[in-house]
């Protein structure tokens, strides 16, 4: 039994909420703002530098808590630049249903940031090709995009299906500009550099171990 009044949906979160195709996608437009660096939010949650924008491209477990209580880190969210949408995991091995609900989430919440005034960038997660019906739905060809690629290159099995959903998203939706945090290798990205800028954001490890090299 749950508390009279008490909202355990969150249906606040899809007040204003338009959605495309079979599947009901929310349709999340893209800021025309550009971001000048990333920061993971799990580091946002203690750094004084807002002249960023926050990513989560890191473990569900890390961010899960923007969904468990949007309101609670809106305030937080607001200080910065901008934020790209959340990135919740998109496993080939969960059904469909956990897929979706993934891919919405991200996008209902990108949504309420946008309402709430926050420059937001769509993040879109492919991860083989029943996914291409889900994550295309919604968003704005010739826009700005981000994608992560951590966890994506390294494996031979892994590479292929990113490669694979990057060439879908390239040929659906020509984004004007494609930001890529983690790995971006010229043999993947350089065919699409003459349609598509990318920008590209070494991951926050990798910036870590630069500065350690110095």
């Amino acid at each position: 039994m749950t508390k009279k009044n008490s909202d355990v949906f969150k249906s606040y979160l899809f007040d204003g909420v338009n959605y495309e195709g079979e599947f009901q996608i929310p349709i999340l437009h893209s800021s025309r703002l550009l971001p000048n660096k990333l920061i993971p939010f799990s580091k946002a949650l203690s750094t004084k530098d807002f002249a960023q924008w926050v990513h989560f491209y890191e473990d569900d477990k890390n961010f899960l808590r923007v969904w468990n209580q949007p309101k609670k880190y809106l305030s937080l969210l607001k200080k910065f630049f901008g934020v790209i949408s959340p990135d919740f995991s998109v496993q080939r091995n969960m059904p469909l249903f956990m897929k979706l609900d993934s891919i919405a989430r991200g996008r209902v919440l990108g949504h309420w940031w946008q309402q709430n005034g926050i420059e937001v960038i769509p993040n879109v997660r492919f991860n083989g090709e029943e996914t291409y019906k889900l994550i295309f739905e919604g968003l704005d060809r010739n826009s700005n995009l981000a994608v992560g690629s951590l966890g994506c290159i390294k494996n031979r099995e892994e590479r292929k299906y990113f490669v694979e959903g990057l060439r879908e998203l390239m040929e659906r939706l020509k984004p004007k500009n494609l930001i890529v945090y983690g790995a971006a290798p010229k043999k993947i990205f350089e065919p699409y550099a003459n349609e598509t800028n990318i920008l590209h954001f070494p991951s926050w490890t990798t910036l870590i171990h630069e500065k350690e090299r110095v």
